[in-house]
């Protein structure tokens, strides 16, 4: 065991971990709810903290030899190290002081280690003095969530989401010649093409990306160097271009400084931004997820119009049963992303002044958010989008049997003589082809013109 001291007291940790006794305490007070720290948010606050050790040596804000023991530290842990050393419950003292404390003491304790020191002994490295030296939680944490907002969008949602258009163009130019009903209310509508429908979809998905990454600019912005209010006390006045430098160098993403430290530290709207868009993409995405049910449903009772990848056994009673699962667990996926864009946008109004105490719960449900919905969509691309199937021969019925084929008559017999053909045809189960010929109201090649699916689906117009 070894003794440490804070401005509260001393306290015994065990000798192996790496964490402090400020750690220590908030696992004490916040045994909330079991979820520790994503480690895309811990990534966040180590390139972070590398930075700025960085620019506090080079500036010899602190001893040289000191800059360097916990730059490799933070690279060790970038490294996949000492991950188990981060341990401070989601749900936990505000604006994240026990997250941050946390990572300044695994830091220090580390760079004690490198330096041929001992954990604990905090006059060589100390996780406030030296770590943290002209920081605060207060501007730390909303640029690591920044940061860890970023990282999340370019290692998981962006290749997610370029997947899952490509796929869906793919099976677009496959079925784009499969003529089958439209629906509007679920009912019969015009004929479309089952191409077209999936191809709708992918630009869908493009339009959703384009404008998440149109949000993420502001996540690019920086208030670092803000101190504890903005004002930038205990802060070398090179110090927050430095940093922004090194982390744009590291992180390839085209930071920049801030015009208004104390804006950026007090507003939240950046993180409430890319939430909302990514809650416009959820809601669209379980649109789509239902649309691949209902064209699944059946086998013999429903539409079967395509048929995705079976890929477990539906039921535990009903044996060869399968169940669209990939698109459920889409939507649900999707619902959770709606649920902490609702708790985001509480969070964020709930600063005060100079600091929202709310942001540890920011951090944890945008950076889990982003990730959720690259995972989703990455495993429904995988298992689901890359091996749909169509039912050529039952959407060609489908389509031919649509009442709404009625509507290309109305130019010919107008809309009432076509409303009264729809009724003969629903009544009597004759199609609108038949009863159109046998009442004489076009020429049997006009009729075969007019209602030429390929034609109303709009296969004979440029795309």
């Amino acid at each position: 065991m070894r003794t440490e001291k804070d401005s509260m007291g001393e306290r015994q940790l065990p000798d192996e971990v790496y964490y402090g006794i400020q750690t220590l305490r908030a696992t004490e007070n916040f045994p909330i709810s079991g979820i520790k720290p994503l480690p895309t948010y811990v990534d966040a606050g180590i390139w972070l903290k590398k930075a700025t050790a960085m620019a506090n040596r080079d500036l010899q804000c602190i001893p040289e030899d000191v800059g360097n023991a916990i730059i490799q530290a933070a690279d060790e842990i970038l490294a996949q190290k000492w991950r188990d050393q981060f341990v401070v419950d989601v749900y936990q003292a505000g604006a994240g002081t026990s997250h941050h404390m946390n990572l300044n003491e695994v830091l220090a304790n580390r760079a004690l280690e490198i330096l041929g020191d001992r954990k604990g002994n905090y006059q060589r490295v100390n996780p406030n003095d030296h770590v943290n030296y002209g920081q605060s939680t207060n501007d730390v944490i909303p640029t690591a969530i920044r940061i860890g907002g970023l990282l999340a969008m370019e290692r998981t949602l962006k290749p997610a989401i370029l997947a899952a258009i490509a796929a869906l163009e793919a099976k677009a130019t496959e079925f784009q010649d499969i003529i089958k009903s439209g629906r509007t209310h679920n009912q019969d509508a015009v004929p479309v093409s089952l191409g077209e429908e999936l191809r709708a979809w992918s630009v869908i998905l493009r339009d959703h990306w384009r404008r998440l990454q149109q949000a993420s600019e502001d996540l690019k912005v920086l208030g670092i160097g803000g101190s504890a209010t903005g004002t930038g006390l205990n802060t070398h006045p090179q110090y927050p271009p430095l940093v922004v430098q090194y982390l744009s160098a590291m992180l390839d993403i085209a930071f920049a400084e801030s015009p208004h430290r104390m804006a950026a530290m007090q507003s939240m709207s950046p993180f409430v931004n890319i939430s909302g868009a990514l809650r416009n993409l959820a809601q669209d995405l379980v649109k789509i997820s239902h649309d691949l049910r209902l064209m699944d449903s059946g086998p013999n009772t429903g539409l079967r119009e395509i048929q995705l990848p079976p890929v477990q056994p539906g039921s535990s009673i009903m044996p060869g049963k399968y169940n669209p699962v990939m698109a459920e667990m889409t939507s649900m996926v999707c619902f959770q992303v709606m649920g902490y864009d609702q708790a985001i946008a509480l969070a964020a109004q709930a600063g005060q002044l100079e600091l929202n105490v709310m942001m540890p719960l920011i951090a944890y449900d945008l950076i889990h958010s982003l990730e959720l919905m690259g995972r989703a969509l990455d495993a429904l691309t995988q298992r689901c989008l890359q091996g749909i199937a169509a039912h050529r021969s039952r959407c060609r019925s489908y389509a031919e049997k649509s009442l709404a084929l009625v509507t290309a008559l109305n130019p010919h017999i107008g809309y009432l003589n076509a409303a009264k053909v729809a009724k003969e045809a629903l009544e009597t189960g004759k199609s609108i082809r038949e009863i159109v010929l046998e009442k004489e109201l076009m020429s049997p090649e006009m009729v075969a013109s007019v209602l030429d699916l390929e034609k109303m689906s709009g296969q004979d117009r440029e795309p």
